[in-house]
This record gives C-alpha cells, sequence and structure tokens, in this order.
C-alpha cells in the first residue's frame, strides 16, 4: 500500500513538483502542436496556413485534400504515437533499474527487435509476416531473456548489454550471407523509418490508449522506490512486483514504437532525461517524457525530410547522430566532479 505524504512540506514539495510537472507537459504538447502544423504546411508543396483549415473540415483542393489526409496527417501522427511510447518507455526503464542509462537501446530490446525483422526479411521470406511483427517478437523474446537471467535494477542492465553485443554480431552475419538487394531493403529499416507508416496508425493509438494510464498507475508506485528499495519496503511497497510490472509496460511501450517506425534509437533515453531538466523532478514522469518524446521525434523527421536537399533520410539516422551526443553529454555530466 503506498502513501502520499501526510506533512506541511511534504504536501507542499509534492503540489509544487506536479504543478510543474503539468505546466512542462502543456508546453510540451503546445510546442507538438505547432511542430505538427508547420509539418502540415511545409513540404514539397507547401501549403499556406490559410488554406489548411477549409481542407481539414472537408473543402478545398482535392489534390491538397490527398496530401494532407494520405501522406502528411499519417505520418505525423506516427511519429508522435512512436515517440509518445518510446518516451514513456525510457521513464518506466530508467526508474524500474534506478540507472540514467536504463532504456530499450541499453537494455537489448532494439538489437532483439532487429534481430527479429532481419530473421523474417532475410531468413523466413514469409510474405505473411512483416518487419514489424518480426522486430516485436524478436525484441519481446530479449526482453524475457533478460528478465530471467538479470531480473530487475541494475542487473538487467548488464545482461541486457550482453545480449546487444551477442545479438549485434548475429545481426552483421545475416546481413553478410544476404542478397545485396535484400540486405539494402533491411538496412534502412534497421535505421528506423516513418516511410509509409501511416497504416500502423489505429493500431498505435489503440495500444497507447491502454498502456499509457497504465503507465502512469506503475510510475506512482515507482516513486517511494527513488528513494531505495529497502524503505519503500518497510512502507509496505511490493519493490520487486512494482518494477516487474513497470519493465513489463516498458517492453510493451517500445514493442508498439518498434513495430510503428522500426529500432528508432536514443528518443527513449533522452526524452526522461529532459523531462527531469525541465521539470527539476526526480521521479518518473511518465506523461512528460512521452510529451517531450513525441516532440522529439517529431522534430527529428521534419530535419531528416529537409536536412539533404532532394533526399529524405530515415529519422533513425538523424536520432542517432543527435542521441548519441547527448548520451555522451550525459556520461560527462554523470562522471564530473567525481574521484578518479
Amino acid at each position: 500500500m503506498t502513501t502520499a505524504p501526510t506533512s506541511g512540506p511534504g504536501r507542499r514539495t509534492l503540489r509544487r513538483q506536479t504543478r510543474r510537472a503539468t505546466l512542462a507537459c502543456v508546453v510540451v504538447l503546445a510546442l507538438s502542436a505547432g511542430l505538427a502544423v508547420a509539418a502540415l504546411a511545409s513540404g514539397r508543396y507547401a501549403t499556406p496556413l490559410h488554406e489548411l483549415w477549409p481542407v481539414l473540415t472537408g473543402g478545398g483542393d482535392p489534390g491538397l485534400r490527398f496530401v494532407l489526409f494520405e501522406l502528411r496527417l499519417p505520418r505525423i501522427g506516427t511519429a508522435l504515437a512512436v515517440g509518445a511510447a518510446l518516451g514513456a518507455a525510457g521513464a518506466l526503464f530508467q526508474s524500474a533499474s534506478r540507472n540514467p542509462l536504463g532504456s530499450p537501446d541499453i537494455v537489448g530490446f532494439t538489437v532483439g527487435a532487429a534481430t527479429g525483422a532481419l530473421v523474417v526479411l532475410l531468413v523466413l521470406h514469409d510474405t505473411r509476416l512483416t518487419p514489424a511483427v518480426g522486430a516485436v517478437l524478436g525484441g519481446a523474446a530479449v526482453a524475457t531473456a533478460a528478465l530471467l537471467l538479470g531480473g530487475t535494477g541494475q542487473r538487467l542492465i548488464l545482461v541486457g548489454i550482453g545480449l546487444s553485443a551477442l545479438l549485434t554480431s548475429v545481426n552483421a552475419y545475416l546481413l553478410t550471407r544476404a542478397e545485396v538487394t535484400d540486405a539494402q531493403n533491411a538496412a534502412v529499416w534497421l535505421v528506423g523509418s516513418l516511410n509509409g507508416s501511416g497504416h500502423h496508425l489505429p493500431l498505435l493509438l489503440g495500444a497507447l490508449a491502454v498502456l499509457l494510464p497504465l503507465s502512469v498507475l506503475a510510475a506512482r508506485g515507482l516513486r517511494l522506490i527513488e528513494n531505495g528499495g529497502d524503505k519503500a519496503l518497510s512502507l509496505g511497497v511490493p519493490v520487486r512486483r512494482q518494477r516487474l510490472t513497470a519493465t513489463a509496460l516498458a517492453v510493451a511501450l517500445t514493442a508498439v514504437g518498434v513495430a510503428g517506425a522500426g529500432p528508432v534509437g536514443f528518443v527513449a533515453l533522452a526524452a526522461p532525461h529532459l523531462a527531469r531538466r525541465l521539470t527539476r523532478v526526480a521521479a518518473p514522469l511518465v506523461t512528460t517524457s512521452a510529451a517531450l518524446g513525441a516532440a522529439l521525434l517529431l522534430a527529428a523527421d521534419q530535419l531528416a525530410q529537409r536536412l539533404v536537399p532532394g533526399q529524405q533520410l530515415p529519422v533513425g539516422a538523424v536520432t542517432g547522430v543527435l542521441g548519441g551526443g547527448y548520451l555522451a553529454l550525459v556520461l560527462a555530466w554523470t562522471w564530473r566532479g567525481r574521484p578518479r
């Protein structure tokens, strides 16, 4: 059973943190809305803002209506949904493992998803299965193995790193043994891309409608664990069950993201970090992290479409470059000031 702070200062601190988190979430959602409008209005066929509303309400030019409803809106919606899923998953992973590097990219889920997709594309050649299905199955298998071998917490991170190294070699072997055309197609998917991903949007939204509220509830139980498992146990919090539930939900959310856009890297790592720095709250901020993940992925996709004139980069290439730099900064901040 969890309890809220009963003292006056404790309640005031909790209210202040809640206000900051709520304000940050509103600001990020407004930013996401602005990015979505900019994405609708820009592109190869630029659309003036005053022409958007008539088209969105059922009027306007039929050609423009096709561009907005069949091309731009599904892509924007998928970017927001996948980013939200990855941001929420990262918040749960980092809190459950009590490690700022805890994310699907680190614990092996993303590499396992890549292995599952490669098996479908290069080994089975089964047209009844898609890379998304293979990715979800492969990632879930790796996550299950990591949980069985390492449990939760720090050991999960170490086991995940080991599994990632193993599967990276397997993926390289599969690519080298494949036909050139198949290997090229697989390589594009493995980077993470939103091209032609709009048909997954209804399933993504349905899954998020179930998983995000459950994740918010799981995060409440994790707040008391932030100060240490022993203290949480003394308050009657089932620490192991809470961490296992949060990890399972994080795996499910990551599966949603991988199914929608492939193994897009570093969004799950960066969004919770930025949420904590924005709100100055140490507790797991699932809602704010989800909003930041959505904004980050949509912004990265817009950058990927315009960075190289006449060519669309996979969004995973952009998040990989930006996320790798951010990871270096996180490591520098973590180790700064520690004794050597």
